[in-house]
Protein backbone atom coordinates (compact mmCIF):
# COMPACT_ATOMS: atom_id res chain seq x y z
CA UNK A 1 0.00 0.00 0.00
CA UNK A 2 1.02 3.70 -0.67
CA UNK A 3 0.26 6.38 1.19
CA UNK A 4 0.93 9.91 -0.55
CA UNK A 5 1.36 13.03 1.67
CA UNK A 6 2.17 16.41 -0.10
CA UNK A 7 5.62 15.76 -2.10
CA UNK A 8 6.32 12.72 0.25
CA UNK A 9 5.79 9.20 -0.59
CA UNK A 10 5.48 6.30 1.64
CA UNK A 11 5.65 2.89 1.56
CA UNK A 12 3.05 1.43 4.13
CA UNK A 13 3.91 -2.13 5.08
CA UNK A 14 0.66 -4.24 5.94
CA UNK A 15 1.35 -7.34 7.85
CA UNK A 16 -0.39 -10.80 8.02
CA UNK A 17 -0.27 -13.26 11.19
CA UNK A 18 -0.95 -16.70 10.76
CA UNK A 19 -1.87 -18.85 13.88
CA UNK A 20 0.42 -21.43 14.08
CA UNK A 21 -1.70 -24.07 15.52
CA UNK A 22 -5.03 -23.38 13.69
CA UNK A 23 -4.09 -21.38 10.88
CA UNK A 24 -6.71 -18.55 11.71
CA UNK A 25 -5.03 -15.40 10.27
CA UNK A 26 -4.94 -12.17 11.47
CA UNK A 27 -4.53 -8.95 8.75
CA UNK A 28 -3.75 -5.80 9.92
CA UNK A 29 -5.96 -3.60 7.23
CA UNK A 30 -8.46 -5.70 8.14
CA UNK A 31 -7.93 -5.71 11.46
CA UNK A 32 -10.50 -7.88 13.98
CA UNK A 33 -13.50 -5.75 14.59
CA UNK A 34 -15.61 -8.66 16.33
CA UNK A 35 -12.94 -8.57 18.74
CA UNK A 36 -12.36 -5.02 19.47
CA UNK A 37 -9.40 -4.27 17.14
CA UNK A 38 -10.01 -1.86 14.55
CA UNK A 39 -8.80 -2.12 10.93
CA UNK A 40 -5.42 -0.53 10.89
CA UNK A 41 -4.09 -1.50 13.86
CA UNK A 42 -0.43 -3.10 13.70
CA UNK A 43 0.69 -6.07 15.36
CA UNK A 44 2.97 -4.75 17.60
CA UNK A 45 -0.38 -3.01 19.17
CA UNK A 46 -2.63 -5.33 19.72
CA UNK A 47 -3.01 -6.17 23.50
CA UNK A 48 -0.02 -9.42 24.41
CA UNK A 49 -2.90 -11.11 26.47
CA UNK A 50 -4.51 -11.72 22.58
CA UNK A 51 -6.09 -15.06 22.31
CA UNK A 52 -6.11 -16.63 19.07
CA UNK A 53 -10.46 -16.42 18.40
CA UNK A 54 -10.59 -20.09 16.93
CA UNK A 55 -7.90 -22.50 19.35
CA UNK A 56 -7.04 -19.95 22.16
CA UNK A 57 -3.41 -19.74 22.02
CA UNK A 58 -1.47 -16.89 23.08
CA UNK A 59 0.37 -14.14 20.53
CA UNK A 60 3.59 -15.81 20.77
CA UNK A 61 1.93 -18.69 18.69
CA UNK A 62 1.47 -16.49 15.78
CA UNK A 63 4.12 -15.74 12.73
CA UNK A 64 4.25 -13.25 10.13
CA UNK A 65 2.41 -14.67 6.98
CA UNK A 66 4.34 -15.71 3.80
Amino acid sequence: MISVAGDKRKAVCVMKYVCEVCGWEYDEEAGYPEGGIEPGTKWEDIPEDFECPLCGVGKDQFATAE
